[in-house]
């Protein structure tokens, strides 16, 4: 039986208790209050509750029939419309599975209990159909720059097996060169779908000590750039995977010194503690970046103006891997240029010991 039949069945059958019940507390009534010469001084007949009951059951019968009917017809139509909702939200959930993500329900009406389930339902496929989108898109920027640098290995392989004079030296090093970068691509896309599937065990990490390891790990290449790092704050304790914050903090620390000015730039890095979250902020000095492109750069293989052809610019994925880490540690990112140039980016995270909710 369907839903609708259930509820016009229970409807109708409770409504049939409650007229059972009052006919029942009726009769009691009558049994209990009315005196027995009642048949005699009404009706002038001899007194008989036998003929009380003769009469008073054919009344109580039609009436439990005429329950029955208004029950049946009155549920089945309440039924209908508690269910309309219900049924509007069906079809959007049958439209969402052949693949359509756009359709949203938009209930009307007052705000009830399928009011919110209709808006948690629509926000959810607004948030499957950014979801999606970001997806595919990802999908194609990732299969572009995968195809570079496999395009460049046969085009190096096809001059090699035309001209057998080529250099092969200077073949072997473009060749690692090129497979150096795949593979960078490659870890760099598999950092990012552990983020984004939460597939990691949680512990105990101190920002500070994340910040000065990275720092360390990247100080020859700031040296060999001329840039100036600096590090300080307070001891900032969370819970997350320990490899997978160094991996957003040496990313951050290597953003800043890569995208910064040679010679003369200066890159800082602190931490801080607030009353539920620890603060890693890493800033750096550099060109002038507007607020639009910043709030890009973010977004896989989104490496800002005159950045893709310096040296060590990487795979494009930095701040994709540490919005990811950001996100599957329930935290914020924040991207902002710094007015004398540069950019400074915030990474808020839960203290240890703080409920998120999420």
């Amino acid at each position: 039986m369907s839903v609708r039949v259930k509820l016009t069945l229970s409807y109708a059958g409770f409504l049939m208790v409650a007229g059972g019940l009052l006919l029942a507390a009726v009769w009691v009534f009558l049994l209990q209050y009315v005196p027995d010469d009642w048949n005699q001084r009404m009706l002038y007949q001899n007194p008989n509750r036998q003929l009380l009951l003769g009469r008073f059951a054919p009344a109580a019968a039609a009436s439990m029939v005429c329950l029955l009917v208004f029950g049946l017809l009155g549920g089945w139509i309440l039924a209908g419309r508690m269910l309309a909702p219900l049924t509007r939200i069906t079809d959007a959930a049958r439209v969402a599975t052949s693949g359509t993500l756009s359709h949203r329900i938009r209930l009307p009406g007052r705000k009830d209990e399928f009011r919110e389930l209709a808006d948690a339902f629509d926000s959810m496929l607004v948030r499957l159909e950014a979801h999606v989108a970001e997806q595919r898109r990802f999908a194609a920027n990732a299969s572009h720059e995968l195809r570079t640098p496999l395009a460049t290995s046969k085009a190096l392989l096809d001059v090699a097996r035309t001209d057998p004079d080529h250099d092969t030296g200077e073949l072997i090093d473009r060749l690692h060169a090129v497979n150096t970068q795949a593979i960078d691509l490659t870890e760099a896309l598999l950092v990012l779908t552990r983020a984004d599937q939460r597939s990691f065990s949680r512990e105990g990490v101190d920002l500070s000590l994340l910040a000065e390891e990275a720092t360390e790990t990247l100080l020859p290449l700031a040296e060999k750039r001329g840039i100036t790092v600096e590090t300080g704050g307070e001891i900032a304790p969370t819970t997350g995977s320990p490899a997978l914050l160094l991996q957003l903090t040496t990313n951050l620390v290597h953003n800043a010194i890569v995208h910064n000015l040679p010679g003369r730039g200066t890159v800082r890095v602190t931490t801080e503690v607030r009353p539920k979250t620890v603060v890693l902020t890493v800033e750096n000095t550099g060109e002038q970046l507007t607020p639009q492109l910043a709030a890009t750069l973010t977004e896989p293989f989104q490496r800002g103006s005159e950045r893709v052809h310096t040296d060590h610019a990487g795979v494009g994925l930095g701040l994709a891997i540490v919005e990811s880490i950001t996100r599957a540690h329930d935290g914020t990112l924040v991207l902002a240029p710094r007015p004398a140039g540069g950019l400074r980016i915030t990474v808020e995270l839960p203290a240890r010991g703080t409920r998120t909710g999420k």
